[in-house]
């Protein structure tokens, strides 16, 4: 894998084959990764996997055409095959009005801040293995717990390149650490499962491995012995772990692509007031050590910390320059890339603002709902906002959280449960999307 230095050179020096080869404008990325992963099960080693990739990718355009191409193979005479063939491509493509490169005036300009995300000690397979034993050691040791489907370690390293042929080239690098287990109690048709894991680039934001353990064991013992719910409406709470994904519906609705296609939920809602008056969610992509922190994006525009929605307004469409194109707007400096194409859009470090009660007083006036620790299946409409999922939690009864419940079905309408959308203070950041613990009033809950 190359240092980021050497990938923005061999970045631009693709770029430079593809003006030869007759390209009038062209961007290149290199992406390179290696990650290493231990598993033991029952506490005995089960599996090391290393991994180490890396590829180059050329979009080319000919004037309002364009083409993409990718190759893993970065020597010389590769890449010159690799230019001449993206431009004879583009060349034999369709016209498409919305096709370029970010706007130059608003390229980002170096130098990057550091945002820290690179850990300098590479953990040896060894320790690797005893974090892994670690955790599963200390899920098996919870009462309750009858197997295991195993502990796991790994550490991974990515290096990330972008050259335009109108002027930018930056590189970013960072690093990975992560820790899970995952643990069965009870026995026979009652069993159940759950998990914990943490993911950081750094092994010293990781919580202990101990810790990982014991919460995945206690987690999967209390879902033991579930009970059945009656269907009705009746306030549905969401924990952290899963609340994220209500933000996630929304955010896949705010891209500019889904507006320009007229595929969004959130059609004709720019500016409108989703939520109640003092929820706030905010991206913030220049965070020290944040999951998905970046210091420009994949069209080489500069990123900055902005609110999604602000006192429960939305604020605008994430996109990058094609939809800002087609929506007569300016791209939003969102823009990721992947492996070939064109590029997509995604938020960095999203999160959901915490609010001032304790989670509590949050369910405290709940005569019967649902605290929700797992969803299941991918029952949302992205077009209606029509959201119908299976679920599993515990029941709430009188302001307690009660015994375990499983096999119903949460539904609604993204728009009206956004509205009805309430937050504890319990906002913990560890995720790329991070959320306090959520009540939404007036759900369907589908049971017996």
């Amino acid at each position: 894998m190359l240092n980021p230095t050497q990938a923005q050179d061999r970045a631009c020096a693709l770029i430079d084959l593809a003006r030869r080869a007759g390209a009038d404008a062209a961007d290149a990325i290199y992406s390179g990764s290696s990650s290493e992963s231990v598993q033991v099960r029952l506490g005995l080693l089960e599996d090391v996997e290393r991994s180490e990739s890396e590829h180059l990718d050329l979009r080319v355009f000919s004037g309002r055409r364009s083409a993409s191409i990718g190759s893993s193979d970065l020597s010389d005479a590769a890449l010159k095959e690799l230019a001449e063939r993206a431009v004879a491509m583009a060349r034999a493509a369709p016209d498409d009005h919305y096709a370029g490169l970010a706007p130059e005036s608003l390229l980002a300009r170096g130098p990057f801040p550091d945002l820290d995300l690179a850990d300098p000690v590479e953990p040896s397979p060894l320790h690797l293995r005893e974090q892994a034993l670690a955790c599963e050691d200390a899920a098996r040791a919870v009462p309750g717990v009858s197997n295991s489907e195993g502990g796991a370690a790994s550490a991974s390293a990515r290096v990330f390149a972008l050259a335009t042929s109108h002027g930018f080239a930056g590189a970013t690098s960072g690093t990975g650490r992560a820790l899970s287990a995952t643990v069965v109690a009870g026995e026979g048709a009652g069993m159940q499962r759950d998990y914990a894991w943490r993911s950081a680039h750094h092994a010293a934001d990781l919580l202990p491995p101990e810790e990982i353990g014991r919460q995945a064991g206690e987690r999967a013992v209390r879902r033991l012995d579930p009970g059945r719910v009656r269907s009705g409406t009746m306030p549905v709470v969401f924990d952290p772990r899963i609340g994220g994904s209500l933000i996630g519906h929304l955010i896949g609705a705010m891209a500019g692509s889904a507006i320009a296609r007229r595929a969004s939920f959130l059609l004709g809602k720019d500016g409108a007031q989703l939520f109640a008056k003092g929820i706030t969610i905010a991206d913030d992509p220049l965070r020290p050590r944040g999951l998905n922190s970046r210091a420009f994006d994949g069209e080489g525009l500069p990123t900055s910390p902005r609110r999604l929605i602000d006192d429960g307004r939305l604020t605008g469409w994430l996109m990058d320059s094609a939809s800002a194109r087609q929506l007569g707007g300016q791209p939003s400096g969102h823009a990721v890339r992947g492996a070939g194409g064109a590029p997509g859009v995604s938020p960095s470090n999203v999160h959901l603002e915490a609010g001032t009660r304790s989670v509590a007083e949050l369910i405290g006036d709940i005569t019967d709902g649902i605290y929700v620790t797992e969803l299941i299946g991918h029952g949302v409409n992205g077009v209606t906002g029509d959201y119908s999922r299976g679920a599993s939690g515990f029941r709430i009864i009188k302001g307690e959280i009660a015994g375990p419940v499983a096999e119903l079905t949460v539904a609604g309408n993204l728009l009206e449960i956004f509205t009805e959308l309430s937050v504890a203070n319990d906002l913990e950041w560890h995720r790329s999307l991070n959320v306090p613990t959520i009540r939404v009033d007036g759900m369907m809950v589908a049971g017996d």
